[in-house]
């Protein structure tokens, strides 16, 4: 303030530019701490978005081909990377068919003949109930963080949302189906957005892209997962969350073959 009572202009400053000046220095920090994330980190995230410590509840799984469609209701637990249980609630026909996995080992449950049914190395890439998802997608979201390398393709603006386009590579000794996947995750919040999956021969087999992006309990995630083949037209199947609960107690019991055979 001079003489004549008058503040001069840098004396003192405005709460506009106070805040500016923080934004000047805390932004280029906050870009840096999300560029400074591995790959591997990265889809780590998106997979713990998904999964949670724990999930439960109840899905649609609509497949749908050329000449028929079907719906199915599924409920499922799932517990950390490694164990995953579906039930079948409906149709009629198929209701009580179970499958259960324990890291990468997995089962069926057949109620109408009584039957368990492990599941061989050589047939993760059939289909799952007939769908486009196979049973290696049951498994994948723990291999897809452990099994393969991950290298950031390309950042991109898909449209609506900016994304980091991850390259997934199997390692040397990794028992897995795919050749390479391709992974879009949004960046800030790790929600994922599509993947593009490739055998051997670096064809694309399918796609699946995430959408309807919510609320689901006490997480932001896509709520609806299309997956498409690439080698059939109008073959894909759709996923719906309809009522899931993420990291909530589940009984380690519920991820045993004895439960497996249990129809109530």
């Amino acid at each position: 303030m001079d003489s004549s009572g008058v503040a001069r202009p840098n004396d003192h400053w405005s709460g506009a530019a106070k805040l500016g000046l923080i934004l000047l220095f805390l932004l280029p920090a906050l870009a840096f701490s999300q560029a400074s994330l591995s790959p591997t980190e990265i889809v780590r995230r998106a997979d713990d978005l998904l999964r949670g410590d724990t999930n439960r509840g109840t899905y649609t799984m609509e497949v749908v081909t050329p000449n028929w469609r079907r719906t199915l209701e599924l409920y499922v637990y799932s517990l950390g990377r490694d164990k995953i249980f579906i039930r079948i609630l409906s149709p009629a026909k198929e209701a009580g068919i179970g499958t259960l996995r324990v890291k990468n080992e997995m089962w069926n449950y057949l109620p109408n003949v009584e039957k368990t049914i492990k599941i061989p190395p050589s047939m993760m890439a059939q289909s799952w109930m007939g769908s486009d998802f196979a049973n290696d997608d049951l498994v994948k979201e723990s291999s897809i963080v452990n099994d393969y390398t991950h290298t950031i393709a390309a950042e991109e603006d898909t449209g609506d949302f900016s994304a980091y386009k991850i390259e997934l590579i199997p390692k040397p000794d990794a028992a897995v189906v795919w050749g390479k996947i391709l992974f879009w995750v949004r960046k800030g919040d790790y929600v994922p957005l599509k993947e593009e999956y490739y055998d051997e021969k670096g064809r694309l087999i399918k796609v699946l892209e995430y959408s309807d992006i919510g609320a689901v309990s006490d997480h932001i995630i896509p709520r609806v997962w299309k997956m498409s083949s690439a080698l059939k037209d109008n073959h894909y199947t759709i996923i719906k969350v309809v009522d899931v609960e993420y990291n909530k107690p589940i009984d380690g019991n519920v991820f045993t073959l004895e439960n497996l055979k249990k129809i109530q």
